[in-house]
């Protein structure tokens, strides 16, 4: 290939398949990185072993939203070719190629290595045969008293069709012979293991010689013959199903979006089957039942070699007190400004405060609703809402306002993924206690991350303001890299009033003084950004761009990056997880690096730099460089101008790119390969610097 002599042949250059990545199958390289964490020794133990389970819970998402949406599209005749070229059918039938390989890795890494030195620390998973006579006893008597009055085995007949069975539930095929007591010998039945059911539980000490642990589907499986009397068991075999669980709400009759989403809850539960996750020891006659009842093909059968869901695994740190094999614990660091100030909003007025979670304390931010709840001189608070928890103190924090007068307006998004149910029982709560509650904009998630704070002061009212990179969930603010913003500047004020007038009421577009926003003018605003390095490169200029991000895949955006990278602009990409551009090909992307930074904590940061001509500009933002975050969502992006804050974002960033231990890099085929320190060289990583500067350890 040699350089484009014009623009337009760039342009039909930076088109073509052979410079994209295919999204689904980056999302299962992220996940391979997650998976390779499991056997990386800078780990502690445990949380090698929860690095297993988040693989496998990662891959049930994977399956419940990405591979079912590719089998909804063959299913209904909607293919489209992706921007790499490849139909659904042929993504579809890579994803499971590659999934069988991570899946064989994922369990041999579990038998192999991280079982064996759990059992060398004391930390048995007991095996049916391995069962003491004593262990043997109390699991027969924890059969009776708390598994057997709640089990219900259903026996296969023209009466007993097969079962309807949840997504994801555990559950087991048991061939049996004989006759039962009305005469019936089907031959087959389907044991549901208890939902209620923890999956795994830590023996009592006196049996003990250790911390033994025991699964749920071990003792069902060693008492099954009591649940079918006078028969004999031949065999019984654990499976899991996985199921569609994304949805469509149709817009067209749609009155209330709360009620038609309650309705549809109901249907993930029972969606269409997108996998079989079986015990490697099942029959193939058993194998070939399960597969015509479900509709899949061999491809979306997953035969393990262990327990069928691995995620579950992840309770192993609650069962037993083994501190020394967790990192250590550490208490989140304050800025100076805060902790001088008793009242926040005096802190606000100073300067403009940037947190970066976890390594910095989220309570300044349930602070912030706290006191203004509390101030009589506040008189309303907007906050937009996406995920927060079931024990929100956020929303704890709102209803308190609200109970006391304030005006409180919440946004919540009920459509984020997974919380919806959670989210509608927020929003009863919020609108009990008299705040105003709407939904965001049909067909747009309100994906923003925004409080508004209205507070009466001598020379008027006052707009404070909270803007993030992540949601008000104070549990993912202790394992999720995210920047909390906080100003009382009179433009951004103004801008955020605009755009929640925007979301609650009706009206054209209003115009934004700082924020860019979506879907009207983020998209176009970084396409100019990008563009602008790209002319001061070919003028000789001091250019660059670094972007620390989640995801990158929107078309317009690689290839304006590209154009950029042809024009000279060095650029630098943090993208923890799916990156459809492929860097470092020859006259296309030869100046772009891409890194990806798995460790400790989830890198969940939106943070934009542009470097300007040496007048570098800052940006937070709530979207990450996707088609359904820049078009079809409600997001901001935010300037962070004091001073002393960028330079602290620069010299944050510039630590993940000097990452050496912690950092995967991207080559030209799109494959990605860990970066290790060379010999004599520093080890750095970029969380533990965080860690050291920003937290109390």
């Amino acid at each position: 290939m040699t350089k484009q002599s014009s623009e337009t042949d760039t342009e039909i250059d930076i088109h073509s398949h052979e410079y994209y990545v295919n999204r689904e199958l980056s999302h299962l390289q992220f996940n391979k990185r997650v998976l390779k964490q499991a056997v990386d020794n800078s780990h502690p133990l445990l949380n090698r072993m929860m690095f297993c389970c988040i693989f496998s819970s990662n891959m049930d998402e994977f399956f419940e939203i990405r591979a079912a949406g590719l089998k909804h599209q063959i299913k209904y005749g909607r293919e489209t070719i992706a921007s790499d070229g490849l139909t659904p059918q042929q993504t579809l039938d890579s994803i499971n190629h590659i999934a069988h390989d991570l899946v064989k890795e994922q369990y041999e890494m579990l038998n192999d290595v991280l079982l064996p030195a759990l059992e060398a620390e004391g930390i048995r998973f007991l095996r049916r045969h391995e069962w003491s006579e004593a262990q043997s006893e109390w699991l027969a008597e924890f059969f009776d008293r708390e598994i057997l009055p709640i089990i219900n085995p259903i026996g296969l007949d023209p009466s007993h069709p097969f079962p309807r069975l949840v997504n994801k539930s555990l559950n087991f095929i048991v061939e049996l012979d004989g006759q039962d007591a009305f005469g019936r010998e089907t031959g087959l039945a389907i044991v549901p293991a208890p939902r209620s059911l923890p999956r795994m539980m830590k023996l009592p000490e006196e049996i003990s010689s250790g911390d033994d642990v025991v699964f749920l589907s071990s003792i069902i499986h060693a008492h099954a013959d009591q649940l079918f009397p006078g028969m004999e068991v031949k065999g019984c075999y654990q499976f899991r199903l996985t199921r569609n669980a994304d949805f469509e709400l149709e817009q067209d009759d749609m009155v209330d979006l709360a009620a038609a989403l309650k309705g549809e809850l109901l249907s993930r539960r029972f969606g269409d089957a997108v996998r079989l996750e079986l015990a490697d020891n099942c029959p193939e006659r058993l194998v070939e039942f399960l597969l015509k009842e479900f509709k899949l093909s061999a491809g979306e059968l997953y035969q393990v070699p262990g327990p069928v869901n691995l995620a579950r695994l992840m309770q192993l740190s609650d069962l037993i007190d083994r501190p020394q094999l967790l990192y250590p614990s550490f208490a989140p660091g304050l800025p100076k400004s805060i902790k001088s100030k008793s009242n926040i909003f005096s802190a606000i007025q100073q300067k403009d405060i940037l947190l970066l979670h976890p390594y910095q304390s989220f309570t300044p931010v349930i602070d912030f609703l706290r006191q203004a709840a509390k101030d009589p001189d506040v008189v309303a608070i907007k906050q937009t809402l996406y995920r927060t928890g079931a024990k929100s103190e956020i929303v704890a924090a709102l209803v308190d306002a609200a109970r006391r007068g304030k005006e409180v307006t919440a946004v919540i998004e009920l459509r984020a993924r997974f919380d919806e149910a959670e989210n509608i029982e927020l929003a009863s709560r919020l609108q009990e206690a008299g705040a105003v509650v709407v939904y965001g904009v049909v067909g747009y998630k309100t994906h923003t991350k925004m409080i508004l704070i209205a507070r009466r002061e001598s020379q008027g009212f006052r707009n404070y303001v909270h803007l993030g990179t992540g949601n008000y969930h104070a549990s993912n603010a202790r394992l999720y890299t995210d920047y909390s913003f906080m100003t009382a500047d009179e433009a951004l004020g103004k801008d955020v009033h605009k755009i929640f007038q925007q979301l609650t009421g009706m009206g054209k577009v209003l115009k934004i003084k700082k924020l860019f926003h979506a879907p009207f003018t983020l998209h176009d605003r970084l396409l100019s950004l990008i563009d602008r390095e790209a002319k001061h490169a070919k003028a000789g200029k001091a250019s660059g761009i670094t972007v620390k991000l989640n995801a990158l895949s929107e078309p317009k955006i690689i290839r304006a990056l590209y154009a950029a990278s042809q024009a000279g602009v060095p650029i630098n990409l943090l993208v923890r997880g799916i990156c459809s551009l492929r860097p470092g090909i020859p006259n296309v992307s030869e100046t772009i690096k891409v890194r990806s930074i798995i460790g400790r904590f989830l890198e969940h940061t939106r943070v934009y730099w542009f470097h300007n001509n040496g007048h570098d500009e800052i940006y937070g933002a709530s979207a990450d460089w996707m088609d359904r975050n820049l078009l079809n969502r409600v997001e901001t992006c935010f300037p962070i101008e004091d001073k002393k804050l960028i330079k602290r974002v620069m010299d944050e960033l510039s630590h993940y790119l000097s990452d050496n231990c912690q950092s995967w890099e991207m080559d030209a085929e799109g494959n990605y390969h860990q970066n290790q320190p060379k010999e004599g060289e520093e080890r750095i990583s970029s969380q533990e610097y965080l860690l050291e500067s920003l937290a109390l350890t």
